[in-house]
């Protein structure tokens, strides 16, 4: 039986990416339910304020830490830290990531090498170092924030939405390992939302993707009350909002051949080369 289905207060809660957009969200919104929390991302200016912030709102001892989860010793130096002060996260929240708008040959490969390895290697390894301390107390949720882009092949997104594919797949698999641990796995896969995540994908002054239409965006307080609603149900998998729902409910009954045709005369938004 899962324990997080009955579990209202949340012991210690490590969120990744947690300086802004969905991470600092999720950090709001569970303040509340948690005793302790765990921040962390690259910007401690902003981990500081936001730990101030939620300080001051509920009853929660927040410790923050500045690391960049795309270097595996950084990954490592955060556990044995954690370790050290005896903090074992009975919920993780694998939410840093980032993207890379535009064509993939015209891509820059550091770019995408630091892309794959935050959006699966990073995400995975966390995983991996705090999954065994959940496992011996036989209690635990690990949320991984996937994309809606994990079931579709994106022209322009081809690596990013291909990371997205392995977090979705990752956390299906892993849920079936874990049932008789007692431990529940959620993938949240949120459509368009506006964040940083956009400036930060985007390889220069007006490449910024804005190929959605604004009603198919999704506001971050949805998504995460959502994601904390699906985790407390015990779901696998959820998709934030009716219209990113509907969508992934309607890509999964088209066949793979009329997929790809809609997704070669999708909009689009590329540089002309120089």
């Amino acid at each position: 039986m899962i324990w997080w289905r009955f579990m209202k207060d949340i012991d210690c809660v490590l969120i990744t990416g947690a300086s802004a957009g969905l991470g600092e969200e999720f950090a709001r919104q569970l303040a509340s339910r948690a005793r302790s929390m765990v921040l962390v991302a690259r910007r401690g200016d902003r981990l500081s304020a936001l730990a101030g912030e939620l300080a001051a709102s509920a009853d929660v001892k927040v410790r923050c830490f500045e690391a960049d989860l795309a270097d595996p010793e950084q990954r490592v130096q955060l556990f044995e830290a954690l370790e050290e002060k005896s903090l074992f996260p009975d919920l993780l929240i694998n939410n840093a990531g980032m993207g890379d708008y535009g064509t993939f040959v015209e891509a820059d490969w550091e770019k995408l090498e630091t892309m794959m390895r935050l959006n699966m290697e990073g995400l995975t390894h966390l995983t991996h170092l705090f999954l065994p301390a959940m496992r011996e107390r036989r209690r635990g949720a690990i949320m991984n924030i996937s994309s809606l882009a994990s079931i579709l092949p994106i022209p322009d997104f081809a690596v990013y939405a291909a990371t997205k594919a392995y977090v979705s797949s990752f956390s299906e698999a892993l849920r079936i390992e874990l049932r008789e641990d007692g431990i529940s796995v959620l993938a949240v896969c949120p459509g368009p939302v506006h964040t940083e995540f956009g400036s930060v994908a985007a390889r220069g002054p007006g490449d910024a993707f804005d190929g959605m239409r604004e009603w198919f965006y999704v506001r971050k307080e949805q998504v995460v009350a959502e994601a904390i609603r699906a985790m407390d149900a015990d779901h696998a998998r959820v998709y934030p909002g009716w219209q990113i729902a509907l969508a992934a409910a309607g890509i999964s009954l088209l066949p793979l051949a009329l997929l790809r045709l809609i997704m070669a005369t999708r909009p689009r938004r590329v540089r002309e080369p120089d």
